[in-house]
């Protein structure tokens, strides 16, 4: 389980983007099928940035009828796909419209999507299921639905290719039916338990989905959907999530906005567990011991909770600040991980602390990479999974060394409420400076760790020391 869960951890990760200073409206109607695995969708995206050089996301297996412009006029348009969508992870297409001349775009004010998917359904692990399942599947199990929605993108959305900004979390106010479902959740509103509801938000957000035939709790530290665990069980996972956010609280000096929404459902695979998370929304996917069943394994359940603390980790770098550039998924993942080994250092025991560090230190063994500041594009990264979960938090460490702890906890507040375009190698640099004011200290941790060919083998030589 430990293997599989750090693997498929990796697939919970979406491309992230600099935080929407801007966020569209979508509104419509939402009509799903668990029992067909259908979705049939009239969505409306409104208050949209002035872009010029855009893409519109939408899942491949969505199958449209129009888009239709609404303002400033009310035209059915012809739209092109492009091929160019890097930051994609695969599972959308990438809609444009060309302007009169051919070579540029133009976006309307107002645009109308009308689609229809039918996705495959996963009901058993004898004969119905698929061989893998991941973040940004469309994931139909037999009693519910689950989808991300960057990665997957059920819905449609626009991303702004010039300054890698994806505006994924909108305002909605959405008519939902789900013929066969007895709750309706989409993040950033409570779960509705009937089968149709009008779902509105008052802020921006993903809109991770996740409807089905299922009960939840809701003891007022947490809400828990579809739950299968003792009362007991419960209530200890409460308390164990409120010591967390204290832990960050105290430490980061943001506080939590709202309390997290966790998920406990099935793959539609035979194998696969992983976490994810869409603040305040947290996914456990897996059976048996895998996903959140492993928290109440009492036997290793203190080596998962490193992980729920990782995914709490990703409020401040995932939500708070969203992280682009080509090292967005460092930053967000790294840090994210950072906090979850202090808080593993300090609440759940340093054994278990030097444990998770020896583990990383023998991932790192036969690892090279560039040094950061050689990164200009996230496709040098070769081993991504190795790269974020590993070589990132044990250079953070090593920096925690050369710097101390408080000035560490300093510089991840700087980080976290500086205003930047983008979140890239000079961002990091210049936080750290304007955390120490000690040029000498930052040109020996560039030297280092940021600029050397052997920055893995420096960072792991410092971690070590006492």
């Amino acid at each position: 389980m430990k293997r599989i869960l750090s693997i498929i951890l990796s697939l919970g990760i979406s491309i992230l983007s600099y935080s929407q200073e801007i966020a569209p409206t979508i509104k419509g109607k939402v009509k799903i099928s668990i029992n067909e695995g259908t979705f049939d969708c009239d969505l409306t995206i409104s208050n949209i940035p002035k872009i010029k050089d855009y893409l519109i996301r939408l899942n491949s297996g969505m199958n449209l009828l129009h888009i239709k412009s609404k303002k400033p006029n009310e035209f059915i348009l012809v739209f092109n796909k492009s091929d160019k969508d890097s930051t994609s992870t695969g599972e959308s297409s990438a809609y444009y419209f060309a302007d009169n001349t051919g070579k540029g775009k133009f976006l309307p004010h107002e645009l109308q999507f009308r689609y229809v998917g039918k996705f495959p359904i996963a009901n058993d692990t004898i004969e119905n299921y698929s061989r893998q399942d991941w973040k940004g599947n469309i994931a139909f199990n037999g009693f519910s639905v689950r989808t991300d929605g960057s990665q997957s993108a059920w819905y449609p959305y626009i991303y702004d290719a010039e300054k890698d900004i994806s505006y994924e979390k909108m305002y909605y106010d959405i008519d939902f039916e789900c013929v066969d479902c007895a709750t309706i959740y989409i993040n950033g509103n409570k779960p509705v338990k009937s089968p149709k509801t009008i779902l509105k938000s008052e802020q921006p957000y993903e809109l991770t989905l996740f409807c089905g035939k299922y009960d939840y709790v809701d003891n007022g530290d947490l809400i828990l959907l579809n739950p299968k665990f003792s009362k007991q069980d419960i209530q200890d996972f409460s308390n164990t999530i409120s010591q967390f956010k204290q832990f960050y609280e105290n430490k980061i000096k943001v506080k939590f906005t709202e309390p997290p929404i966790f998920v406990n459902t099935t793959p539609t695979s035979k194998n696969n567990g992983w976490l994810f998370v869409s603040y305040p929304t947290i996914m456990g996917i897996g059976w048996g011991n895998d996903g959140l069943g492993a928290l109440f394994e009492k036997e290793n359940q203190k080596w998962y909770k490193q992980f729920i603390a990782h995914e709490l980790g990703h409020y401040y770098f995932g939500t708070y600040k969203v992280s682009n550039s080509e090292l967005g998924d460092m930053i967000s993942e790294g840090f994210a991980e950072y906090l979850s080994l202090k808080l593993t250092e300090e609440i759940l025991g340093k054994e278990l602390y030097n444990k998770k560090l020896e583990e990383k230190f023998k991932n790192l063994q036969d690892f090279k990479t560039l040094p950061i500041s050689k990164i200009k594009s996230i496709k040098v990264i070769e081993d991504r999974q190795t790269f974020v979960y590993d070589y990132a938090p044990i250079v953070f460490i090593a920096i925690e060394k050369e710097i101390g702890n408080k000035k560490m906890w300093a510089w991840i507040n700087k980080i976290l409420n500086t205003n930047t375009n983008f979140t890239n190698y000079d961002f990091l640099v210049s936080t750290l400076r304007n955390t120490l004011n000690n040029e000498k200290k930052i040109q020996q941790i560039i030297a280092e760790y940021f600029d050397n060919d052997n920055s893995t083998e420096n960072a792991i030589k410092k971690s070590k020391n006492k």
